[in-house]
C-alpha cells in the first residue's frame, strides 16, 4: 500500500486506527423482521400462560358455581362462606336442602305420632286437649331447639292479650333463634249435660226412647274404651226442651225447604229431620229456624256411603269396611257463613277479660246429631201408613268461656319480616284419627324433618311459623281468634299460609287454594312418588278411587262429581271454608292453601266426627302402612320450602287473572237464566287490563331474579379468582421460604363482611332488608359498582314480592259481604248457604241468585271493577 493511501485511518499498531466496515442502511421489511418474531414470542408466552391459568381457573368452576348457589340461598342476610375447601362449610339450601328433607318423614315416626295424638279424647278446652298442646310444644323445642320468647322457660304459657302474648307474636319478624309457646284464648263454648229423643203416645207418654250414644266394644279397644267420654251433641247450639210432628227435609239445603214450601208445608213449631251431607250442618238449622221450627235432628245416611253398605254386602264396622249403624256425627253448628270464631267477640280476639255480645252466629233453637239405628225408627214413624205421633227432644248443654289453648313455633329466615305459616288444628270431638290427628302426624313429620335440616346447617331465606291451632272443630275458633288479635301483623308480614286439617281419611288426593299458588301446589305434588303405586306421582293421586264396588245411588254420584267440577284447568279447587285457613284468605287476604287425602265412594266408609274415628280404623282401612301420611308430610314441607327459599315468591298472578274472567263467565250464565239486566262489560276490561298489568309483572319477576343472580354470579366469581390466585402466589412464596396471609385480602371491604373475623363456622348478617329497602351493614359498608348494583338488585327483587303479596289482598274489601260483613274478599268465599263450598265473586253472584237484584248486582259488579282496577294500577312496574 502506498504512503498515499495511509491515513488516519490505518495505524502501524495492529490497525487499531482502522474503523468497523461500513453497513448498508436497512430496508424497512429488514427493520421490522426483529420485533414481529419478538411479539410472536410474546404471544405464543402468553397464549401458554393463558391457557394455564384458564385451564387452573376452570378447574375451580364448580368452586364457583358452589358458591354462587351459597349466595343465592341467602343473597339478602349472611356474609359469603367459601364451600368447597379448607375449613368452610357449604350452607346447605334449595335442591340439597329440598333431597335432604324429603329422606326425614317416614311411616313409623308418623305412626307413633298418631298413635300418641288420637290415644284418648281432646275435645278442644279439655285437660287431655291442654296436654297434647304442651305435647306440640316439647315436639317443636326438641325438633327446632326452640326456646322461650321471654329467657328458659320450659312451658311459656301466655294468656291472649297480655304483654307476654302480644310480644310474642308481635317479635316474629326480629327473632334470631328458633321461639315456641303457647296463647291461652277465652272463647264462649259448649259442653253436653244431658240430652233425649223419644217419641210420645196419646198421652204424652215415652213410647219409644232413642238410645243416643254409639256401641262399640274392644274389638275397636280405644273405640270400647271411651265410648261415653264425649257424648252425641253439637257444638254451639242452643240448650232447649221441645215438642213437636217430625217433618223430613232430605237435606236441609235451600232448594229442599223450598221444595216443602211450594207444596204447602208449614215448619211452625215443627221438628225437622234432616240427613247430613249437601251443606254444612249449622246451616240446615239455620233454613229451618227461619222457617218457625222448633228444632233441628241430623243423621248420617248410609246410602250416602256410595258402594260400601250393608245392603252392598259390606260388614259394618268395626267387622267390616261399611257404616257403624250406630255411629254419629257430632259437629259445630255455628252459622259458619255469617263470621267463624269465638260467636261473642266478631271481628276482635276473645280474651279473658273481653266486652261479649249474645253471638249472632249460632241457633236460637235446639238441635242433635243422630245414628242411623235411631233415625230409621223416625222415619217410619212419618213414612206412608206410620202414626206420625209427637216426638219430644231435648239437648242441654252447658255454655260458658272455656280456654283453648294456641302452640306456636317460629323459625327465623333470613329475610325475617317475610312470613310463611303452617297451621293444622289439634282437638277433636272424640278420638279424632283422622280428623284432625292425621294432620298432627303428617305435620309432626314435617316439623322433624326441618329440625332436620337446622342441625345441618339450613336456615330458610323466610321466617316459617308453625301453628297447632285449637277449637276448629267448634267454628274455627283458635285461628280466628289469632287471626284477629294480630291483624295488622298478618297482614303486614305473612306471604302465604298453607293449612292441613286431615291428611288421610280415604284414597284421593286433592288441593284447593287461591288461583296464584296452583302451579306451585301441583308442582311439588308432580315431585312426590305416589304413596302405593310405584312410576306415579303424588298429583296422579287426585284420579285415585276405591276398590269397593258396588251400587251407588244416583244423587249421590251427582253431589260428588259435581264437587269434582270446581277445580280449575289445573286441577285445583277454589277454597270455601271449614278449616283454619279462613281468616287468612277472606278476611286479611293471605294467599293460602290446603290439601290432604280424601274419601271417595268406593272407600271404607270413614265414621266422620264418631268414636270411631279411631286409631284402628286409621290402621286397618283408612292408610295400612301410613305411606298417605308420609307422602302428604313430604308435600307439605316441599311446598313450604319453596315458598320459604325462593328468591321470587312462587306466587303466579296470571293464572289467577285469567281465573277472574272464568269467575265472571260463570256469573254471566247465572244472569241469563234470570230476568236481571246487568252489563258486566266494563268489569270484564278491567279484567283484561289487569291480566295486562300481571303480564307485565311476570316479565319484571323473571328480570329482577335473573339480574341479581348475575350480580351475585359476577362478585363470587371475582372474589373465587382473586382467592385461586392467592393460593398459587402463597405456593410460589412459600417455594422461596417467604410468608403468606392465611386469607386472601379483599380491597376496600372491611374483614366482618367476609365473616373472616368470625371464624370459619357462620359469617354474621351482612345484608338486611327493613321496610322494603336495603341496606349493608357495618361501620364500612362494601363501596363501588358491584355492591351497589347489588343493592339496587335486592331491592328490586323485594318490590316484585311485596306487588306479590298485595295481589290477593287486593281483593278485600272493607265493607265486606253484604249481611256478613266479616268476610271481606270479594273473589271467593264460603257460599252464604254452602258453608264449607267456595263461592267465587260472592258478593256479585249473591246479588243474582239469593238477592234477585239488579241495583244490588250493578253495585257489587262496580266495586268488584273498583278493587280490580287499583290493584292493575299497583302491579306496573
Amino acid at each position: 500500500m502506498s504512503d498515499d493511501l495511509k491515513g488516519p485511518l490505518l495505524s502501524d499498531k495492529g490497525g487499531e486506527g482502522i474503523p468497523p466496515p461500513a453497513v448498508a442502511p436497512a430496508t424497512q421489511s429488514q427493520k421490522a423482521t426483529k420485533p414481529l418474531k419478538y411479539w410472536l414470542k410474546c404471544f405464543a408466552a402468553s397464549s401458554l400462560l393463558f391457557l394455564i391459568a384458564h385451564r387452573y381457573v376452570e378447574s375451580f368452576k364448580p368452586e364457583i358455581e358452589a358458591e354462587t348457589e351459597a349466595w343465592l340461598a341467602n343473597p339478602f342476610a349472611r356474609g359469603p362462606h367459601w364451600p368447597g375447601k379448607g375449613h368452610h362449610k357449604p350452607i346447605l339450601n334449595g335442591k340439597a336442602a329440598e333431597k335432604l328433607y324429603l329422606t326425614i318423614p317416614n311411616e313409623a315416626s308418623a305412626l307413633e305420632a298418631s298413635r300418641h295424638y288420637a290415644g284418648k279424647p281432646h275435645i278442644a278446652g279439655s285437660v287431655e286437649d291442654f296436654e297434647t298442646a304442651k305435647d306440640f310444644l316439647a315436639l317443636l323445642q326438641n325438633e327446632l331447639g326452640a326456646v322461650a320468647p321471654t329467657g328458659d322457660d320450659d312451658q311459656p304459657i301466655y294468656s291472649a292479650g297480655t304483654a307476654e302474648s302480644r310480644n310474642a307474636t308481635l317479635s316474629i319478624s326480629t327473632l334470631d333463634k328458633p321461639t315456641a309457646w303457647i296463647d291461652v284464648y277465652y272463647p264462649v263454648m259448649n259442653t253436653p249435660l244431658n240430652h233425649s229423643v223419644e217419641i210420645l203416645d196419646e198421652d204424652g207418654n215415652a213410647f219409644w226412647s232413642a238410645p243416643l250414644e254409639e256401641e262399640a266394644d274392644e274389638t275397636d279397644p280405644d273405640a270400647g274404651k271411651y265410648r261415653d267420654s264425649v257424648p252425641t251433641f253439637h257444638g254451639l247450639s242452643r240448650s232447649g226442651d221441645v215438642k213437636g210432628k217430625l217433618l223430613f227435609a232430605n237435606y236441609g239445603r235451600q232448594e229442599d225447604y223450598q221444595a216443602l214450601l211450594e207444596q204447602g208445608v208449614n215448619f211452625t213449631g215443627k221438628i225437622v229431620l234432616v240427613k247430613y251431607g249437601g251443606i254444612f250442618r249449622g246451616l240446615k238449622v239455620k233454613g229451618a229456624e227461619e222457617l218457625g221450627a222448633a228444632g233441628v235432628l241430623i243423621y248420617s245416611d248410609p246410602s250416602d256411603d256410595g258402594s260400601v253398605t250393608i245392603e252392598n254386602g259390606y260388614l259394618p264396622y268395626p267387622y267390616g269396611p261399611a257404616r257403624n249403624p250406630t255411629s254419629v256425627q257430632r259437629g259445630s253448628v255455628q252459622y259458619l257463613s255469617l263470621y267463624p270464631g269465638d260467636p261473642t267477640t266478631p271481628g276482635y280476639p276473645a280474651y279473658e277479660n273481653s266486652t261479649r255480645t249474645e253471638g249472632a252466629n249460632i241457633p236460637s233453637i235446639p238441635s242433635l246429631p243422630l245414628s242411623w239405628a235411631n233415625a230409621k225408627v223416625l222415619l217410619q214413624e212419618i213414612a206412608e201408613g206410620g202414626q206420625n205421633r209427637t216426638v219430644s227432644f231435648v239437648n242441654h248443654v252447658d255454655t260458658r268461656v272455656i280456654p283453648i289453648w294456641n302452640t306456636y313455633g317460629v323459625i327465623p329466615g333470613h329475610i325475617k319480616d317475610e312470613v310463611v305459616v303452617i297451621g293444622n288444628h289439634r282437638d277433636a270431638w272424640v278420638l279424632g284419627a283422622v280428623d284432625p290427628s292425621s294432620g298432627t302426624a303428617s305435620v309432626h313429620e314435617v316439623v322433624r324433618g326441618f329440625g332436620e335440616l337446622l342441625k345441618k346447617g339450613w336456615k330458610p331465606l323466610r321466617t316459617i311459623v308453625f301453628a297447632s291451632w285449637d277449637a276448629e272443630e267448634y267454628g274455627l275458633i283458635g285461628s280466628t281468634e289469632w287471626g284477629e288479635d294480630f291483624a295488622e301483623f298478618v297482614d303486614k308480614h305473612v306471604v302465604a299460609y298453607i293449612n292441613l286439617d286431615s291428611s288421610v281419611s280415604g284414597s284421593r288426593f286433592s288441593i284447593s287454594a287461591s288461583p296464584s299458588l296452583a302451579h306451585l301446589v301441583r308442582e311439588a305434588a308432580l315431585d312426590i312418588p305416589h304413596p302405593t303405586k310405584p312410576g306415579l306421582t303424588l298429583w296422579d293421586a287426585t284420579k285415585d278411587r276405591g276398590v269397593l264396588t258396588g251400587h251407588v245411588k244416583e244423587e249421590v254420584q251427582a253431589m260428588y262429581d259435581d264437587e269434582l267440577q270446581q277445580a280449575d284447568g289445573l286441577g285445583v279447587n277454589p277454597l270455601g271454608s271449614g278449616s283454619d285457613f279462613t281468616v287468612f284468605l277472606q278476611r286479611i287476604g293471605v294467599a293460602s292453601a290446603n290439601g290432604g287425602f280424601g274419601s271417595t265412594l268406593q272407600d271404607p266408609v270413614y265414621h266422620y266426627h264418631s268414636i270411631f274415628d279411631s286409631e284402628r280404623w286409621q290402621e286397618l282401612y283408612g292408610d295400612p302402612g301410613f305411606f298417605r301420611h308420609v307422602a302428604v308430610s313430604k308435600y307439605l314441607g316441599l311446598t313450604a320450602l319453596r315458598l320459604a327459599d325462593a328468591i321470587v315468591l312462587p306466587l303466579n298472578t296470571t293464572h289467577y287473572s285469567l281465573e277472574l274472567e272464568s269467575y265472571l263467565k260463570k256469573v254471566e250464565s247465572i244472569a241469563s237464566t234470570t230476568s236481571l239486566d246487568v252489563d258486566f262489560s266494563s268489569l270484564r276490561e278491567s279484567i283484561h287490563a289487569l291480566q295486562t298489568a300481571s303480564a307485565a309483572l311476570d316479565g319484571e319477576k323473571a328480570s329482577a331474579e335473573r339480574e341479581l343472580k348475575h350480580i351475585i354470579h359476577k362478585i363470587v366469581k371475582r372474589k373465587t379468582i382473586r382467592r385461586i390466585l392467592w393460593r398459587a402466589i402463597c405456593k410460589l412464596k412459600r417455594i422461596f421460604g417467604k410468608e403468606c396471609h392465611h386469607r386472601p385480602p379483599f380491597r376496600g371491604i372491611n374483614p366482618a363482611f367476609t365473616g373472616e373475623a368470625f371464624g370459619a363456622e357462620r359469617a354474621p348478617v351482612w345484608f338486611r332488608m327493613r321496610s322494603g329497602s336495603c341496606h349493608l351493614q357495618g361501620p364500612h359498608p362494601p363501596k363501588g359498582a358491584p355492591w351497589q348494583k347489588l343493592r339496587e338488585a335486592v331491592k328490586r327483587v323485594r318490590n316484585v314480592n311485596a306487588k306479590l303479596v298485595a295481589f290477593e289482598r287486593g281483593f278485600i274489601s272493607e265493607d265486606g259481604i253484604k249481611d256478613r260483613e266479616w268476610y271481606r274478599h270479594l273473589v271467593v268465599a264460603p257460599g252464604k248457604w254452602l258453608g264449607y263450598g267456595a263461592t267465587t265473586l260472592p258478593a256479585l253472584t249473591e246479588s243474582l241468585t239469593i238477592e234477585k237484584n239488579t241495583t244490588l248486582a250493578k253495585l257489587e259488579a262496580k266495586r268488584l271493577e273498583t278493587l280490580i282496577d287499583a290493584l292493575a294500577k299497583e302491579l306496573k312496574p
